[in-house]
């Protein structure tokens, strides 16, 4: 797999940061959090992960999300140019994602400049919307992060 872009790097700092601001460090993860899922590979490290405080304590030891604990709130990925890692993101992500019972999962993309929110309604991933320039990103899970896109992209 090619290393992440600077920019990559850049936007998922950055949402870091203010998902921290918000909830405070201990509840947000980098990409060092490996995240157990079905299928091929059989472990995903997202871009970004909000976990629940019961995290924090089952975390100390190996910073890993097992198929036994209760899944994060929220994983974030930004995708990586290129049609290969598009569709890993936007397809095989989002399917082992919805099958772990992710709430909410944002894909994060430089390309087109969007981000769309996917949220989990029964057992499947409905789309909240693509959400792009000055709009306000709508998290079904997060709604006082009171974020623009702008400032994801623009900086």
């Amino acid at each position: 797999m090619p290393p992440e872009s600077g920019l990559n790097v850049e936007i998922a700092t950055f949402l870091l940061l203010r998902f921290a601001l918000l909830l405070g460090h201990r509840r947000v993860r980098g990409q060092g959090l490996e995240l157990e899922v079905r299928g091929e590979p059989k472990n995903r490290y997202p871009d970004l992960t909000i976990i629940r405080e019961e995290h924090i304590q089952q975390l100390l030891q190996r910073n890993t999300i097992r198929f036994s604990m209760s899944p994060p709130l929220l994983v974030v990925e930004v995708v990586i140019p290129g049609e290969i890692q598009r569709e890993r993101d936007y397809i095989a992500k989002r399917i082992q994602y919805q099958d772990c019972g992710i709430p909410e999962y944002w894909i994060v993309d430089p390309e087109t400049k969007t981000i769309l929110i996917l949220e989990l309604i029964g057992e499947n991933y409905t789309e909240v919307g693509s959400f792009s320039g000055n709009d306000l990103v709508l998290s079904p899970g997060f709604r006082t992060l009171n974020l623009k896109v702008s400032e994801v992209f623009d900086g």
